[in-house]
């Protein structure tokens, strides 16, 4: 009896051991971090993977996401600078860089880590909206809002030991009932400014054609100047040297001869090519002398 009192001794206490130890690991996972807490206080966190210690019965363990995180937040209306409505509905993307402060700040809770958000996001959301035009607003939809967004929250979740990573829209509309209102004048105004560009590319190049035919019409008169003035130089180089020639008593009749048979040739067409002279005309002299 007393041997059986005793075995189970031993196996309660080793049982006792056996829980005892295990209490003392920690096994902290890549994708989270691992909060030691001592009477309900955290007091030290384990950032790395692996296997720690900790006070059993004393220490407890809490842990959190190491990892981005997705918010959804839910539809809601902003107004913009122009008193325009517009139905936002967006998420982001953040992640727990401080879970220290995250735990003092947010008690562990993911919950009001996510409420917070909802605040500040919609908050920023609906004072960068406001102050822009509702085509601004649409312009904006492939970046540039969400810059702005981000940039006016800047540091105001550090204090939480959050970190926002992206805000994003997965919807940035007009509400219905004048969607189609404000798309129509949106295209007529792009209908006006294509307008505008269009008369004014017309008269640029009506000045353009003006100015190219002024300047053909000045080239063109310089030339028919210049080939008046080539046209009489060279008349006059012909006259000069015709009076050269008369004026040499050697010359005249040589001059005189070929000016016949040019003449000769003139007067003679066609297949017929008998010519029928007077004896006193000047072309007959030129094929007997006297």
């Amino acid at each position: 009896m007393l041997k059986t009192i005793r075995n189970i001794a031993i196996a309660v206490a080793v049982v006792a051991l056996l829980i005892v130890g295990s209490s003392c690991f920690v096994v902290t996972n890549e994708n989270e971090y691992s909060l030691i807490r001592q009477f309900g206080r955290v007091d030290h966190v384990i950032s790395q993977a692996g296997v720690s210690f900790k006070i059993p019965f004393i220490q407890s363990v809490d842990t959190l996401p190491k990892q981005t995180l997705l918010y959804d937040l839910s539809s809601s209306d902003v107004i913009t600078s122009d008193k325009k409505t517009m139905i936002c509905d967006s998420y982001v993307l953040w992640e727990i860089t401080d879970p220290l402060k995250f735990a003092q700040t947010l008690n562990s809770s993911i919950s009001n880590a996510e409420n917070r958000l909802d605040t500040i996001v919609y908050n920023s959301t609906k004072n960068v909206i406001s102050s822009i035009t509702q085509e601004e607003v649409i312009s904006g939809r492939d970046g540039e809002l969400s810059a702005s967004i981000i940039n006016n929250i800047g540091n105001t979740l550090d204090q939480y030991g959050i970190t926002l990573l992206s805000f994003e829209t997965k919807q940035l509309d007009l509400p219905s009932d004048n969607k189609a209102a404000v798309y129509e004048r949106m295209i007529s105004e792009r209908d006006n400014i294509a307008a505008t560009y269009t008369a004014e590319g017309t008269s640029e190049a009506q000045i353009i054609h003006n100015t190219t035919d002024k300047e053909v019409t000045v080239m063109l008169s310089e030339a028919e100047k210049q080939a008046e003035i080539l046209v009489a130089e060279g008349e006059a180089e012909y006259m000069r040297i015709l009076s050269e020639a008369y004026a040499d008593e050697s010359r005249q009749e040589f001059y005189s001869f070929v000016r016949s048979l040019d003449a000769l040739k003139a007067s003679m067409k066609g297949g017929n090519k008998t010519v029928i002279l007077s004896s006193d005309s000047p072309i007959a002299g030129i094929f007997y002398t006297k």
